[in-house]
């Protein structure tokens, strides 16, 4: 199948793939964006298997139900209950502990429509877990993904946004109004 994600990835829909995954990093969190469109998890699930690597993600509870649920838990994903008052980090850090590998995908603004500012949930989710953090761009100007190194969260939550965000600069997601 790996094969057919190529061909698909590069032959069809004429996408590049810049710098490869770190696959020693056993652990991280994995922000991609921008997130504007469903074509957005394409990307993401033909990339993972061109790399052969396993990568779980977290979505909306909705998602799960049927006639699509099995889908998006076959291929890695947990429901996550968005509902306010929860402690949706301590819950996604207490899932580090208990797996071996585990490379959370996550998507820093917490939906497809256009928001004015990122959630900061996978940030403290890295601190507490004690996990790098490793960006990814879908551009689909340049129709290119690029993967950036991991990246440590050291100078607090300002000045690291700072330069989280730079990796992104440029960026055009799918639907280029909502990022």
């Amino acid at each position: 199948m790996r094969w057919l994600a190529k061909f698909v990835f590069f032959q069809i829909m004429g996408w590049k793939l810049e710098s490869r995954f770190d696959t020693s990093i056993q652990k991280c969190v994995i922000i991609v964006a921008p997130h504007t469109s469903s074509w957005d998890f394409l990307i993401g699930i033909l990339v993972r298997k061109i790399l052969n690597i396993h990568i779980d993600f977290i979505a909306k509870k909705e998602l799960f139900r049927p006639p699509f649920g099995w889908y998006f838990k076959m291929v890695g994903g947990s429901p996550l209950d968005r509902t306010s008052n929860q402690k949706k980090v301590d819950a996604i850090a207490e899932m580090f502990q208990k797996k071996a590998v585990f490379r959370l995908a996550m998507s820093p603004e917490g939906t497809r429509q256009k928001t004015d500012r990122w959630k900061t949930g996978f940030y403290y989710t890295a601190l507490k877990a004690e996990v790098p953090i490793v960006m990814v761009s879908f551009d689909f100007g340049k129709k290119m993904v690029r993967i950036s190194e991991a990246f440590y969260p050291k100078n607090g939550l300002e000045t690291d946004m700072t330069e989280i965000k730079s990796f992104y600069r440029g960026v055009q997601g799918k639907i280029p109004q909502n990022f």
